[in-house]
């Protein structure tokens, strides 16, 4: 497993949402539940641009996707390294992530009645996704920024569409190609703001500088300084898009 780099005392929290008062703040830290909640976000986007909603489809597809990102995806990525520095047991994280994938892949299968056999490829590229991923299979092949822009962005969308059995010549999906673009767009933007705030929050041991400039004065920088923005972008972010999510379903309940 990847070395996880220099020693918690030395280290701020691995997250700006990470808790670290013991067992069930090591579960919450886990769930990574700002982000959890942003990408079934898209899920739920993608369902409520199909031209008919079937809301137990739709929560199906929700719940499948907590299962699979929220749980089994981050507790594959905990043990692959060691990440968030939780107590969790390297048992207690396979049991979940087993568990949790093949509640999602269960749930799944309940929708192709629903979805048709179209569902099933989708199906088994999420196994693969959350296993490629976040145990760097392939030789890291999906673990890039494209990689999880792909995969927690645009994939979530594609499924809670098609999931819904929309007609296979609807106009519908032009709009839903425009989500997947942009929610491929949103999830590269939040690796471009995690990358370095987890480089800065879990590798760093410290930053020293200062802000120069041009009637002489300066202000020092240090690991705050810079993990401000980069915190404070990310959580405006994992607000914005599960309300964008909340308003598309909001108006399709408006028109019943």
């Amino acid at each position: 497993m990847p070395n996880p780099g220099p020693s918690a005392p030395d280290l701020p929290a691995p997250a700006f949402y990470a808790r670290r008062s013991g067992p069930l703040a090591d579960w919450w830290t886990l769930l990574h539940p700002p982000y959890t909640l942003w990408h079934i976000s898209y899920a739920a986007l993608g369902a409520a641009l199909a031209p008919r909603v079937d809301w137990a489809i739709l929560g199906a597809t929700v719940l499948a996707f907590a299962l699979a990102v929220g749980v089994a995806a981050h507790a594959l990525d905990e043990w692959n390294g060691r990440p968030l520095r939780t107590g969790i047991s390297a048992r207690a994280l396979w049991i979940a992530a087993i568990v949790s994938l093949a509640g999602a892949c269960a749930l799944g299968v309940t929708a192709v009645n629903h979805a048709g056999a179209i569902l099933i490829p989708f199906i088994l590229a999420g196994v693969v996704l959350v296993l490629g991923y976040n145990l760097e299979l392939f030789h890291g092949a999906l673990h890039t920024d494209l990689g999880f822009a792909l995969a927690w962005g645009a994939f979530p969308v594609a499924v809670g569409y098609v999931a819904q059995a929309p007609p296979l010549h609807s106009p519908s999906i032009v709009g839903t190609v425009l989500a997947v673009i942009s929610a491929t767009a949103l999830s590269a933007a939040q690796r471009r703001l995690s990358t370095p705030a987890r480089l800065l929050r879990r590798r760093a041991t410290g930053v020293d500088g200062a802000i120069r400039f041009a009637d002489g004065t300066s202000i020092p920088v240090d690991r705050s300084t810079l993990l401000a923005p980069l915190d404070g972008a990310l959580r405006l972010l994992s607000y914005a898009v599960p309300a964008l999510a909340a308003a598309a379903l909001i108006a399709r309940v408006s028109r019943w």
